[in-house]
């Protein structure tokens, strides 16, 4: 599968896919940029009168709960269901699945009523969507990638969707198919919302691919392998976040299939 991430690098820099990010406030600038600098057009809209149309010409749809309000929650059905109809590609971010009650039911609800085509999270949040026990800290995986792939499986069979499960060695999963991708580096853990640049790049992959497993699985060692070389440049967590823009814009598509380490 390796050999076929240069193909999908220069596919989502090629089409230039729109990708519509109903997101949290934290992470807007950065997943923005990120996805601009690999190529995508990112729109940011949450409106709940205008989220149906703007799917309307998006290639890909992701959902992402990191700072919920109601409206925003009222919003994201509206383009769940306004995407699926259209065969839009969703992704669903459960930031913090886990923590509260209400973020765990909000997840869930979402994924019971958009039927999301991946749902791209940590160990913990996928644990949680799944019903497992345990929780999170805050937005932070106290879990293993490896604890969550039988939640992961569960959730895939179950849903009929692509899991994607961020770690020191992330998972894919989708039904009995399973790859890990080995990219990354331990200071991505040190910058506030790298999980969500994930889900915000796996929608710009998704949005120009047939295969959401192969999408998923690019989008992780796409933002490992940028990570790596970012962290090869950079002093700390505050240089590091403009080396990972550098890295997306500047790797050439064959840089990023010969450092990507998938197995499966």
């Amino acid at each position: 599968m390796s050999g076929d991430t240069a193909e999908a690098v220069t596919r989502v820099r090629a089409e230039a896919p729109v990708v519509h990010n109903i997101t949290n406030f934290v992470v807007m600038n950065t997943t923005a940029n990120a996805l601009l600098a690999i190529g995508a057009s990112p729109v940011m809209a949450h409106a709940p009168n205008e989220v149906e149309a703007m799917v309307g010409i998006a290639r890909a749809l992701v959902l992402n709960i990191g700072t919920l309000s109601d409206p925003w929650i009222e919003a994201m059905h509206l383009a769940g269901r306004a995407a699926r109809a259209r065969g839009v590609p969703v992704v669903l971010d459960p930031v913090g699945a886990g923590a509260t009650a209400y973020r765990t039911e909000m997840a869930r609800r979402l994924l019971e009523d958009v039927r999301p085509t991946i749902v791209r999270g940590n160990a913990s949040e996928v644990r949680a969507l799944a019903g497992a026990a345990g929780a999170t800290r805050g937005v932070d995986s106290v879990h293993g990638t490896e604890e969550s792939l039988d939640a992961a499986r569960a959730l895939s069979q179950a849903y009929g969707c692509v899991v994607s499960v961020s770690g020191a060695v992330d998972l894919v999963v989708h039904g009995d198919r399973v790859a890990r991708v080995h990219n990354g580096v331990p200071l991505m853990t040190r910058v506030t919302g790298m999980g969500c640049t994930a889900s915000a790049l796996t929608g710009a992959f998704a949005g120009v691919a047939t295969d959401a497993f192969t999408a998923a699985t690019h989008a992780m060692a796409v933002i490992g392998v940028a990570g790596e070389e970012a962290a090869a440049h950079a002093a700390g967590p505050g240089s590091f976040q403009v080396q990972i823009l550098d890295a997306l814009f500047s790797l050439a598509p064959v840089d990023f299939e010969r450092r990507a380490r998938i197995v499966g």
